[in-house]
């Protein structure tokens, strides 16, 4: 009874610091990201191999935006590479007058959000404005500080849109479009940095 008394509140406790980690940022409502996502031809083309994949870099990349929802995968084909997706949104789509009209969710690497009586910005905004990301972290560090990242952080990521393949076949490209939805609008980031604005709630 007493080992499992002590089990008890040691996995109380994980749960307790684990909410604390990933607890959601709250921000008043305001535009909290003016500036749109900047993708340029790549500075280097050469094949990066990471793991068991390579990766064709297609673009470089640098995001600041508003997490409106996380999702992390450990048993999908992708989730050895890309472990989290980030469901982004900047402009209007990182104001929370705008968030809270939004049922937003994330599932099987896609990004969905309904309204509930009328959009609050016109819909084509919410797709020029927001995106499902695909995070592949470059090192241990990137990787730490990707799983620190929370709902309503204001991130930044800089890195390189790519394509990635594996010996088998199996290969994931990314978009290079803000303006697509649906299957194959997704981001697919090879994230070299991630800078976390620091949040006055915490």
């Amino acid at each position: 009874m007493h080992a499992l008394l002590l089990l008890s509140i040691a996995l109380l406790a994980f749960g307790g610091l684990r909410w604390a980690m990933h607890r959601p940022v709250a921000h008043a409502a305001g535009v909290l990201v003016d500036a749109v996502p900047r993708q340029t031809d790549p500075s280097d083309r050469s094949l990066v191999q990471h793991g068991d994949y390579a990766l064709q870099p297609l673009a470089d990349f640098d995001i600041e935006a508003r997490v409106l929802s996380r999702a992390d995968y450990s048993f999908d084909a992708g989730a050895a590479l890309s472990p989290t997706d980030l469901a982004l949104g900047w402009g209007r789509m990182s104001d929370t007058a705008v968030i809270d009209a939004l049922d937003i969710e994330q599932s099987v690497r896609y990004f969905s959000y309904r309204w509930r009586d009328a959009p609050p910005i016109p819909p084509a905004e919410i797709v020029r404005s927001a995106t499902n990301l695909h995070a592949i972290p470059t090192d241990a560090a990137t990787a730490r500080a990707l799983a620190r990242v929370r709902v309503g952080d204001v991130v930044e990521l800089r890195g390189r849109l790519v394509e990635a393949s594996r010996a088998d076949g199996w290969h994931w490209r990314s978009s290079l479009s803000r303006e697509d939805s649906g299957a194959g609008a997704c981001e697919l980031m090879l994230v070299e940095s991630i800078d976390r604005r620091p949040a006055r709630s915490d």
